[in-house]
């Protein structure tokens, strides 16, 4: 057995990388899929979409690598979050489209629940903020909207999964209704001190316990593949939702140490070791990947806008043709010119949690560029990852030494360099950027005995990059407060 495959599944495009034994890729191979947006704020998967595509990647890396599944030590998955999908258990087919992370249509339902004083004890329980972000409120409108489903649920005829378990359920034939303990922590139906379904919470969200999976550690024999998939059984040894594989897979396996993932969204974790207290900043706590100990825990802040807004200029504005041109174009011009454009098209995420915020794009001149507006939109990006790491310090009491990079956007040096202007710290980028499949294989290998232990994979771990601020202090003081006065006029 020389590899691993991790099975890395995305908001946008399904992946799949083939890792041997130094953490070096091997092979990757990549397909989008449709995004659907029914209604204003709404966003959604056909789960069909997201099974075919990951199959077809996955089979599509060893082919054109030539390995055959008899190579594969084990199988790991990581996945977009929250994205919550309901499936007929005999039939296998989802009783409708999967409800992404993104999408806001139980807005005024969490809003109600908070109106009713709930957020505190969810809190407590959960280590979440009551949003519609998380899967409970997703559960509950499919089970009241789509008919029948409700009646179903109750007699254990469905089943609910994140991503991952839609993924374990499809690649076991059917055998296999499981999740890990990272994405059971974003549901907010689990109870973070206990690691189990909490029934309190179930009778607040109207779930049935019957359609929840079991839960298990992230570095876990889950069980092996149908041998129709590949070929051969291969096991399935490791599952993470996705920011959790990034942290893990950066080797940030101590309290303290953090990471950033610039994807669709950008995602801000810091291990807090084995205990937990709840943020004060309206951060999340949350669980990180498990190996060799019960529970380890995270503190994460969560930014719903990213690379997604490179992707709005490519399809909505028509300024770039492809995302790799935006670095190019931003870097056509010295600075913003004073254009702040905030990508709340989702509303805020962490620390602000203002759901009804929208993009706003203000400081336009008649001199105004699209090249100025590249690099306010990139800016956008750094600026919010810089409100969430002040708040992540301002938790901790400690400030952070280092923050560790990774995600497609990590390979923009104008991002980066932005990025650390703001912080005041280095920021570190790895040799393999693909953090998040590089967790997934981790926690799979480890969990059939292809690495030892942790103190071998921390060997694995290799800087490409370390960017050291060059921005006056000042500057970036006045930088951060003309962003303050964007993000007012952005909030509702």
């Amino acid at each position: 057995m020389k590899y691993v495959l991790a099975l890395d599944q995305g908001t946008t495009s399904s992946r799949a990388i083939l890792f041997d034994h130094e953490g070096s890729v091997q092979s990757i191979a990549q397909e989008e899929f449709p995004q659907i947006y029914p209604h204003s704020g709404w966003v959604e998967h056909d789960p069909d979409d997201i099974w075919v595509s990951q199959l077809a990647v996955a089979r599509r890396v060893l082919g054109q690598s030539g390995i055959p599944a008899t190579d594969i030590a084990a199988i790991g998955i990581t996945n977009q979050r929250e994205t919550t999908i309901v499936w007929d258990r005999r039939t296998g087919e989802p009783i409708a489209n999967a409800i992404v992370w993104q999408d806001r249509r139980t807005a005024n339902d969490c809003q109600a629940l908070i109106e009713s004083g709930h957020n505190a004890s969810v809190q407590r329980k959960t280590g979440l903020l009551i949003d519609s972000y998380f899967c409970a409120s997703k559960i509950r409108w499919l089970l009241d909207h789509v008919p029948g489903a409700r009646e179903r649920a109750e007699k254990g005829d469905l089943a609910f999964g994140t991503v991952d378990s839609w993924l374990l359920w499809k690649l076991s034939g059917g055998r296999i209704h499981q999740t890990d303990l990272t994405n059971a922590s974003r549901t907010m139906l689990m109870n973070i001190d206990t690691g189990t379904w909490d029934d309190e919470l179930l009778w607040l969200f109207d779930v049935p316990k019957k359609i929840l999976p079991e839960i298990r550690p992230s570095s876990f024999h889950f069980g092996l593949t149908d041998p129709s998939i590949f070929g051969n059984p291969v096991p399935l040894g490791g599952v993470a939702g996705d920011q959790q594989a990034a942290l893990f897979g950066q080797n940030c396996t101590r309290p303290q140490m953090a990471k950033s993932t610039y994807g669709t969204g950008c995602f801000l974790l810091m291990n807090i070791g084995d205990h937990h207290a709840m943020s004060k900043c309206q951060l999340l706590t949350t669980l990180a990947c498990t190996t060799d100990v019960p529970r380890e825990y995270a503190m994460e802040g969560s930014v719903f806008v990213a690379g997604a807004v490179v992707q709005w200029l490519r399809d909505g504005l028509g300024i770039i043709e492809s995302s790799a041109e935006v670095e190019t174009l931003a870097g056509s011009v010295t600075g913003s010119d004073g254009v702040y454009l905030v990508p709340a098209f989702t509303g805020l995420g962490a620390p602000h949690w203002d759901s009804s915020a929208r993009g706003t794009m203000v400081g336009l001149t008649r001199g105004t560029t699209g090249a100025h507006i590249a690099r306010a939109a990139l800016e956008g990006i750094a600026f919010q990852a810089a409100d969430v790491l002040d708040a992540m310090e301002k938790d901790a009491g400690i400030p952070i030494d280092e923050l560790r990079v990774d995600g497609g956007a990590a390979a923009n040096d104008l991002l980066m360099q932005f990025q650390t202007d703001l912080l005041r710290i280095p920021v570190v980028r790895p040799k393999v950027i693909e953090t998040t499949s590089l967790g997934a294989a981790f926690l799979a290998g480890l969990a059939v005995g292809f690495w030892e232990d942790r103190v071998e994979i921390e060997r694995l771990w290799q800087t490409d990059r370390v960017f050291e601020p060059k921005m006056s202090a000042d500057e970036a003081l006045q930088r951060r407060q003309g962003w303050s006065v964007a993000l007012g006029r952005a909030k509702s």
